[in-house]
């Protein structure tokens, strides 16, 4: 077993510096319920890129290091270090999910029974050669499954699932998914059409349309056409849709789809009240697209809901029986309903070089990237 292990560290420091390099640490060494995990592959999600760059202003992104050893700085504005203190001078490690061969096992059964095996695991660090993780994080992935199929097992498989769960669980009956056509957005559309659940998809493209389309949706509407309200109207007024999930978070959506509810829902009404009807109408915001300000235009009545969703806290609500059904789902569909795909890899140097980063920092729809840390 080799000895050198490298990770792809995020630091700030005092004079309000990002800095993004590369990190020479020890092997890790398991304990009884540990297994040493050789990363084959880690893709890039958004969330990933919050814990990159944190508050830098990346437009000031400079290259700096060796070829070996590249590094990335940029500047946080003032105004955001208190809001980071608690990460100033401490080195971060990136990366939130992962998959490759366990190459060794500590003592316990549950860990010997891993050793060969190809797992993907979550719990931060995974932009590294060799990690060292409890088995509970880990999922035994189907024999034949690559390190490339199974990277994105956990974040947007079971955020996805979780939805679905969600709603089932708040007694919605339809789903709202904003910015669909994303990975997460196919994976979600999947579920729905499997499930025989109803889902309306928002995106901002005609090609976006086509795609989902082309996929088997039946509800798609443009949020760039001149007659979006009215389309997710006649949307909702099909399907019924109370719950909606939006990951591009700022600007005024939110309050468009709670709006667009409200005219679904005060079509049933007997009689008018300036409280509006009493549907209750959740949206849950799961991203940040748009850092700017959530904008709401308070038409839509008083039996409504705004509120974060992030997936681990969604998992504690649903509970362990549900979470491990969800988890054992996504192993035995991880070549069809979660399958992802990548339009680019890259390495962990090459991941540090400016036009790499450049590409994957905007985080456009049908552009994934995928770091190989053994490249």
């Amino acid at each position: 077993m080799t000895n050198t292990n490298i990770q792809l560290i995020s630091t700030i420091s005092e004079d309000n510096k990002l800095t993004l390099s590369l990190q020479d640490i020890d092997m890790p060494q398991p304990n009884a319920d540990e297994v040493v995990i050789r990363i084959e592959a880690a893709p890039l999600n958004p969330s990933d890129l919050a814990v990159m760059f944190s508050a830098a202003d990346m437009t000031t992104a400079a290259q700096s290091g060796s070829e070996n050893k590249p590094a990335i700085t940029a500047d946080i504005p003032a105004q955001f270090m208190p809001a980071v203190k608690v990460r100033v001078e401490k080195a971060i490690p990136v990366g939130n999910e992962g998959a490759g061969t366990v190459i060794a096992a500590g003592s316990s059964p549950a860990a010997q029974a891993l050793m060969g095996k190809t797992v993907a695991v979550i719990g931060g660090g995974t932009y590294r050669q060799f990690k060292c993780a409890n088995v509970q994080s880990c999922l035994e992935l189907k024999e034949g499954t690559t390190a490339k199929e199974g990277a994105s097992s956990f974040v947007n498989p079971l955020t996805a699932l979780a939805m679905v769960e969600t709603m089932r669980a708040e007694g919605h009956k339809a789903i709202i998914h904003a910015a669909a056509a994303s990975n997460l957005g196919q994976m979600l559309n999947r579920i729905c059409i499997t499930d025989g659940v109803d889902l309306i998809n928002i995106v901002r493209k005609e090609e976006q349309e086509r795609l989902l389309r082309d996929m088997g949706a039946k509800y798609v509407v443009n949020s760039s056409s001149e007659t979006f309200l009215t389309d997710l109207t006649v949307a909702i007024i099909e399907t019924g849709a109370t719950i909606a999930f939006d990951p591009i978070g700022g600007g005024q959506l939110t309050s468009d789809i709670l709006n667009c509810m409200e005219v679904a829902a005060a079509r049933d009404m007997k009689e008018h009240s300036v409280y509006g009807s009493d549907t209750f109408k959740q949206v849950y915001i799961y991203g940040a697209l748009d850092r700017g300000p959530i904008t709401l235009n308070r038409n839509f009545g008083f039996a409504w809901g705004v509120n974060g969703f992030l997936l681990f806290n969604a998992l504690g609500k649903l509970g362990t029986k549900t979470a491990m059904a969800m988890r054992k789902r996504v192993a035995d569909e991880i070549t069809t309903t979660f399958a992802s795909h990548y339009t680019h890899e890259v390495s962990l140097q090459e991941a540090l070089q400016l036009q790499s980063l450049a590409a994957y920092s905007k985080q456009a729809t049908g552009e994934k990237y995928l770091i190989t840390p053994q490249k």
